[in-house]
């Protein structure tokens, strides 16, 4: 196979890859947030099952939370999914373990803040909305964004972990490559691009960092 042949299939694959990171991202950053305040809430019994929501899907590895979601609908409701529920399972699978991995960071940050904030916005007239949103959100995004960055790299590479579902994204296309032509050049290829990827989120990072630089402890 010519080298250019391989890069393409590759890049179609990347394709995938980037569709289930954007999804992913997209879903579970909101939701992190909503299971952290959650996890904070006073309400005892709402802060019990958030805490066991985090262990959950912290606690057992993605792959087989995305196995579980692909099959459970068959075998707990002898429901038959179609062949395109493998990008629902694997949507569903992504969005909620890093959601998981995203309260805690956001939760970290939230309780940075101190408590004498929060009471300068109720004598200066804020809202608890107000408050969270202008005052204490711009902040913590400041405040976790390394840790934030270190998991959305991470997210990068468990995309590979979709060939379990059967979805082609770049890693499942560089396996069979491989397996065909005999030859370790397509994962060198794909370990490449999945770097040059990483870099490009590091770079985005970095600037979002010095965007957020007049933001002082």
């Amino acid at each position: 196979m010519e080298l250019s042949v391989m890069v393409g299939a590759l890049l179609e694959g990347l394709g995938l890859s980037a569709w289930i990171f954007v999804v992913t991202l997209g879903g579970s950053l909101p939701l992190g947030i909503v299971v952290a305040l959650a996890r904070m809430s006073k309400f005892r019994p709402l802060s019990l099952v958030a805490q066991f929501y985090i262990s959950i899907l912290r606690g057992t590895p993605l792959m087989l939370q995305l196995m579980a979601f692909m099959f459970a609908p068959y075998y707990l409701f002898g429901i038959s999914m179609d062949t395109d529920w493998k990008y629902g399972a694997c949507a569903v699978g992504f969005i909620l373990n890093y959601s998981a991995y995203f309260a805690e960071i956001y939760r970290s940050g939230l309780q940075s803040i101190p408590k004498g904030q929060y009471e300068a916005a109720l004598v200066l007239g804020y809202s608890r909305s107000q408050t969270f949103f202008k005052i204490v959100l711009p902040q913590v995004i400041k405040r976790i964004m390394p840790a934030m960055g270190n998991e959305i790299i991470t997210l990068v590479k468990d995309t590979s972990l979709a060939f379990v579902l059967g979805i082609a994204e770049m890693f499942s296309v560089a396996k069979a490559i491989s397996a065909s032509e005999v030859s370790m050049i397509p994962y060198a290829l794909a370990a490449l691009i999945y770097w040059v990827f990483c870099l490009l989120i590091e770079f985005i990072i970095g600037r979002a960092e010095k965007k957020m630089a007049y933001y002082h402890d």
